[in-house]
C-alpha cells in the first residue's frame, strides 16, 4: 500500500535535511528540539490535510491520474504517520474560512491545520519509519491548491462510499 521512503539528496543529518527542506523545499524548517533532532515547520505560507490512511491512499492515486491527464503537478508532498494511521498532505493555505467545509471535513475525520500549527518532518533522527515517513517526497516549492486536494477527496469519497461509513459504532 506504500512504498519505501524516498532518499533526500542533501544528505542524512538533520541540519542537512532542514538545509533541504528549506533551500529546495521552500518549508521554513528547524530543528526543535536540537537535542532530539526533531525537524518542525510552522504552517504559514502552507496548510495540511490530514486524512485517514485509506480515503489518503485513494487521493494520493486520483492526484497521480490527474497530473498524467492533465500534465498539470497535482500532487504535492505527503508525509505518512504509520502510528496513527493518517497521512498528512502539504497544500497551500488557500482555503475558504467555511464552516460547511470544516462540517464536510469534521465528517470524513479530516483535519485542517491553522495558521502556527507545528507540523513535523521526517527526520534522519527518527527511530524508525513508524513516526513520519515521504510518501511523496517534495522535490521543489510546489504545494496544490486546496481546492485540487479538496476535489479530489470528494471524488474518492463520492467513488467509494466513504461518507456511507457510520462512524457511530454499533447501534443498539
Amino acid at each position: 500500500m506504500t512504498e519505501p521512503t524516498p532518499s533526500v539528496p542533501f544528505g542524512d543529518t538533520p541540519h542537512a535535511r532542514c538545509v533541504f527542506y528549506r533551500r529546495v523545499c521552500d518549508l521554513p524548517a528547524r530543528i526543535d528540539p536540537p537535542e532530539l533532532g526533531r525537524i518542525t515547520v510552522a504552517s504559514g505560507h502552507l496548510a495540511a490535510l490530514v486524512l485517514p490512511s485509506a480515503l489518503a491512499h485513494a487521493v494520493h492515486t486520483d492526484l497521480q491520474h490527474c497530473y498524467r491527464r492533465d500534465a498539470v503537478p497535482a500532487l504535492g508532498p505527503v508525509l505518512s504517520h504509520p502510528r496513527s494511521g493518517r497521512w498528512t498532505f502539504l497544500i497551500r493555505p488557500d482555503f475558504p474560512d467555511d464552516t460547511a467545509l470544516f462540517t464536510e471535513l469534521f465528517r470524513l475525520h479530516i483535519s485542517l491545520t491553522h495558521p502556527g500549527t507545528t507540523l513535523a518532518l521526517p527526520s534522519p533522527t527518527d527511530r524508525d519509519t513508524h513516526f513520519r515517513r515521504w510518501i511523496h517526497l517534495p522535490h521543489n516549492p510546489f504545494r496544490p491548491a486546496a481546492h485540487t486536494v479538496l476535489d479530489s477527496i470528494r471524488a474518492c469519497t463520492a467513488r467509494t462510499g466513504w461518507l456511507r461509513t457510520s462512524t457511530l459504532g454499533p447501534r443498539p
